[in-house]
């Protein structure tokens, strides 16, 4: 393995290993009652939407800055940074899930738009999860890109899950203003040095 390669690998690691941490903390609290439900939710739900924003973002900050070693590694741990995401949002589902325990109740809940939007992205970020790999790039080939657009449908239903079930929204309404004026750059010309 090339020496730039093994670097980039170490990066991945250590990028994995931060991405990790949070959660590793948002349990070891909720385990230890120093935390409460509510505060678990919230708490795994924005690592989720924050990371998957910092996904969505990585190829606006692409091309308008196509020259910067930053943007590169950022679009070299996008994956990751997706994934982590999906984990994010696994947790958020399993603490509700862990709580709120009961099928019927659960598809009571479900039926709700709040709860809806948060179950049918969730369906989304399975699927994408489930093919965030290699070998599922070369066995979909193109097909793997048109599946992995899904992102998109997905985020807009993650941030509607958000508004209509947090207790002050306005927040999640600057995020999602802030992410929509990001993903509008793309269609910017790149910026030169």
């Amino acid at each position: 393995m090339p020496k730039q390669q093994a670097r980039f690998q170490r990066v991945v690691y250590a990028s994995w290993l931060i991405l990790t941490v949070p959660a590793l903390i948002i349990l070891w609290r909720y385990g230890v009652d120093s935390i409460s439900y509510g505060q678990v939710i919230h708490q795994s739900g924005n690592w989720s939407v924050g990371l998957l924003a910092m996904a969505l973002a990585v190829t606006p900050l692409r091309r308008m800055f196509p020259d910067r070693s930053w943007t590169m590694t950022l679009q070299r741990l996008r994956r990751a940074i997706g994934v982590a995401s999906f984990g994010y949002a696994a947790l958020h589902t399993a603490v509700y899930l862990e709580r709120k325990w009961g099928y019927g109740y659960i598809l009571d809940e479900a039926k709700d738009p709040a709860l809806l939007t948060g179950w049918i992205a969730l369906l989304i970020f399975v699927g994408l999860a489930a093919t965030s790999n290699n070998p599922s790039l070369r066995r979909l080939r193109a097909n793997w890109k048109r599946l992995h657009r899904l992102i998109y449908p997905a985020a807009a239903l993650v941030f509607a899950h958000w508004i209509l079930t947090a207790l002050e929204p306005l927040l999640a309404w600057v995020c999602l203003t802030l992410l929509c004026a990001v993903l509008a750059l793309r269609w910017l010309p790149a910026l030169k040095k």
